[in-house]
């Protein structure tokens, strides 16, 4: 609670964002009284120099006329956006349609264009994937119009790669033993494809390392959920048919954090990927 001392400290700046706010906003003494059920000369007193604070009744009732936050206009926080603006700022719900052209993650990427991408994906990173292993996992969805769809994503993919920013990618151990050996959402995958996808891995992570490290954690100690983090501006989260987006500087350390520990505890880390490859390899009948 604040003393008397503090009251007085704060009245002057309370003063000068009342003002500030009703100036932005164009609302004038007699429209903020009457929004805020006072008489117009209550609202003079506030914003004559000497005035005390008003209690807290007023002063909420004029944040909410004026569209900011209350804490603000009281000299308690540094944001004059309403606590409901900010979450709305720092929380997306975004769709992520089934398909290989997905605009929302192409401008994310864009967005994040020289800063460090982290990524746990949902299957097998689709940026590293063969054209055979795009069209197996995507044709169902995309009928006849399979082939652009796949050009504009390589074209795509050409760019993200030419974009400055290093990816460090975390999949579970498990995915490309799956992968490897055509079990659960890989069965039915041609054992030449696979092979073609290992070798293709295997060349990446050998010509591209140090900008591209891949490693693998085991889910049986860590587990992740599908993510995605843009450097410092942007964490998401994938839901399936929507991506969860998060833009605030806590939330995207806490995301940012998590990926780091997969990484610092993965059992294949990125120097030894392409030995593990090679292993997997021999494991395709």
């Amino acid at each position: 609670m604040l003393d008397k001392s503090d009251k007085r400290d704060l009245a002057p700046l309370f003063r000068a964002r009342l003002a500030e706010a009703m100036a932005a906003r164009k609302v004038s003494q007699a429209e903020l009284a009457r929004q805020t059920g006072v008489d117009r000369s209550t609202i003079s007193a506030l914003l004559q120099p000497g005035t005390r604070m008003p209690n807290a009744q007023l002063a909420a009732d004029s944040a909410r006329a004026l569209g900011v936050s209350a804490d603000w206009l009281l000299g308690l926080s540094g944001r004059p956006e309403p606590i409901a603006d900010l979450l709305a700022a720092s929380l997306s719900l975004t769709e992520a349609p089934r398909a290989l052209i997905d605009e929302r993650i192409f401008a994310w990427h864009q967005e994040a264009a020289g800063y460090k991408i982290r990524h746990v994906p949902a299957t097998l990173p689709d940026m590293l994937k063969t054209r055979a292993v795009v069209e197996w996992e995507y044709e169902p969805q995309l009928g006849r119009t399979a082939e652009q769809a796949i050009g504009a994503f390589e074209d795509r993919l050409g760019w993200m790669r030419g974009s400055g920013s290093d990816y460090e990618i975390a999949l579970p151990l498990h995915e490309l033993s799956a992968f490897a050996t055509a079990s659960g959402y890989y069965e039915g995958l041609p054992a030449d494809t696979r092979r073609q996808q290992l070798r293709h891995l295997m060349t990446l992570c050998d010509q591209l390392y140090p900008s591209l490290r891949l490693c693998l954690f085991d889910a049986r100690k860590l587990f992740s959920a599908p993510v995605t983090v843009f450097g410092p501006l942007l964490a998401v989260i994938y839901l399936g048919r929507h991506y969860l987006a998060f833009r605030d500087s806590a939330r995207v350390e806490t995301i940012t954090q998590h990926f780091d520990l997969l990484v610092r505890e993965a059992e294949v880390g990125a120097r030894d990927m392409v030995a593990h490859l090679e292993a997997l390899l021999r494991r395709v009948g």
